[in-house]
């Protein structure tokens, strides 16, 4: 069964985000991979990036997954047998504190084959990489990007977090791409994407005198969906892991109701 919603399913930006990013990443490179070959190799590549969330709420059920802070609000103190008499005494409590991890990430790189220089890469971005310390080493990462020779395609199919800097305002918009040429920097092309909206389908910057390769995030997130079949994962009765506000789950409401049934 597909997805109820036209795009981006709002229900899997939570504890499932990992294995969307993941799969998504992967399709996206069994998409290109045979078009741009043998001129261009399509290479997943796997990095950690450091995350440490602070105050971000998550669920619990999403600590082993994209996000590692402990849910404060499930932790108790841990009572404390007294120590014994002339021994040293125990601290009166025992809490979770926040401890830094790495969460692997797959940045998509297309690479010249000749002489294996990276031409463009496509960064499917993750909620480490929008908030503290794993923003601030993405936007490094970023800003070396830019300076360098290489087009920089960012897809933001997440709700929460900061995002990536832009000389003006942004609209508001739920989910964002990005891309950014070489040829047209500082100047980046922006692709805003309501709720109610198909993922759009982008172009991929490749070598002077190449065509575009045209990217359809729609038909990648689709194939996904579909082969991992998250209609037998998600509860569509309850409410996402990231809340809808205004007027986002009225209209959420309507099309959830019209697949199964309900007012």
């Amino acid at each position: 069964m597909p997805s109820p919603f036209p795009g981006m399913d709002p229900y899997l930006e939570g504890s499932l985000w990992t294995t969307l990013q993941t799969a998504l990443a992967m399709q996206i490179v069994a998409e290109l991979a045979p078009r741009l070959q043998p001129e261009y190799l399509v290479l997943p590549q796997e990095r950690l990036a450091l995350d440490s969330a602070g105050n971000a709420e998550v669920l619990a059920s999403s600590i082993d997954r994209d996000l590692s802070v402990i849910d404060l609000r499930r932790s108790r103190t841990v009572e404390r047998d007294p120590a014994p008499a002339g021994g040293v005494a125990l601290a009166p409590l025992r809490l979770p504190t926040v401890v830094p991890v790495r969460i692997p990430h797959v940045t998509i790189e297309i690479c010249d084959r000749a002489g294996r220089e990276l031409v463009a890469a496509i960064e499917i971005l993750s909620p480490t990489n929008k908030r503290a310390d794993g923003a601030e080493e993405y936007l490094v990462k970023r800003r070396h990007m830019l300076m360098c020779q290489a087009h920089l395609v960012e897809i933001d199919l997440l709700r929460k977090g900061r995002r990536v800097p832009m000389i003006g305002e942004l609209p508001a918009k739920p989910y964002f791409v990005f891309v950014n040429s070489v040829d047209i920097r500082p100047m980046c092309d922006i692709w805003p994407i309501g709720m109610d909206e198909p993922l759009p389908m982008v172009p991929i910057p490749l070598r002077p005198g190449d065509d575009d390769a045209l990217l359809d995030p729609q038909v990648a997130f689709t194939a996904v969906y579909d082969l991992l079949r998250y209609d037998l994962a998600i509860d569509y009765t309850s409410e996402p892991d990231v809340p809808l506000y205004e007027p986002g789950a009225t209209w959420a409401r309507g099309i959830l109701g019209r697949r199964f049934g309900r007012v």
